[in-house]
């Protein structure tokens, strides 16, 4: 059975707080490790657990953690969705699973599910140590599909009229101004819809899970072109998708533009199903461990 060290250490903004699954506490032999990214706004109990949980069962050394201001992590301001920032903290919980005694080699897998498929691309654009990557259900965006999302352009400078308002307000006052990030009685909200996934406490609707969004993130959100970083990555890389999951689109125009090798796995499936049900994420995580095991 796998065993959790609850661990921290050092990012950009203060101490992150991780959770890292060993396959056996008494395994006489170091593992290949693999860093775990969540979606937008989640913290790792939400679904980076589950899935380090599940790597770990198949034998990895993986670590999830909450992203600066997430969480049990430090940083401010609080619940601010940043992938710069979150690319970094990759870069952070690189150098600590690298060199932790329970971990092979120093060289890395990275799994990133939804928008933690965004950061995990763009850390392994950037970063030697990671040999391989993992896709499951992602969201990879750029203005095309921002405006397909969003309300077309109209849609995205509104969004950006009220982020550089919600920065002044902080800048003045350092109050952050949040809408939810899930509500369907919320226009405003992030995901203006009634998603049962973060709504519902028996899955992803939990007390450590605040709902809650900074306006003024808006901006570096929609700008991050996600597509233009797959020619930059090199490194074998899987996707695990549905026609029925958020923007297919998207992966498949990330799958045609990587430079590297590339596979494309489809199944069935609603994006929230591969948070946190089966079969959706004992396949993705099966999918994820052969993945690795032929590329690490």
């Amino acid at each position: 059975m796998p065993v959790r060290e609850q661990v921290s250490f050092v990012g950009a903004k203060g101490k992150l707080a991780g959770n890292l699954y060993l396959p056996d506490a008494d395994a006489a032999a170091a593992a290949q490790g693999v860093l775990i990214a969540g979606t937008w706004t989640s913290v790792k109990e939400q679904m980076a657990d589950r899935y380090a949980q599940e790597l770990a069962a198949r034998g990895y050394a993986a670590l999830s953690f909450d992203f600066t201001g997430y969480g049990e992590s430090e940083g401010q301001p609080r619940d601010y969705e940043s992938p710069a920032l979150k690319t970094g903290d990759l870069g952070a919980a690189a150098d600590f699973l690298a060199d932790h005694p329970a971990v092979a080699d120093g060289t890395l897998g990275v799994l990133g599910v939804c928008a933690g498929a965004m950061y995990a691309s763009a850390f392994a654009a950037q970063d030697a140590r990671v040999r391989s990557l993992a896709l499951i259900a992602p969201w990879l965006h750029d203005r095309r599909i921002c405006e397909e999302n969003y309300g077309g352009p109209e849609g995205i400078e509104a969004k950006k009229e009220a982020a550089a308002e919600a920065g002044r307000r902080y800048e003045e006052t350092g109050e952050v101004t949040y809408v939810p990030v899930v509500s369907g009685s919320t226009p405003e909200a992030a995901m203006p819809f009634d998603i049962d996934f973060y709504l519902n406490p028996e899955r992803g609707g939990i007390p450590q899970w605040p709902n809650r969004y900074a306006v003024m993130a808006w901006t570096e959100w929609l700008d991050h072109d996600a597509i233009a970083v797959a020619p930059r990555v090199t490194v074998p890389t899987l996707l695990v998708h549905s026609e029925d999951a958020a923007i297919p689109d998207g992966a498949r125009r990330f799958h045609n533009a990587l430079t590297g090798p590339a596979e494309l796995l489809w199944t069935d499936g609603s994006q929230f199903d591969f948070y946190d049900q089966s079969p959706q994420v004992r396949l993705a995580a099966d999918a994820a461990a052969e993945h690795f095991a032929r590329t690490l």
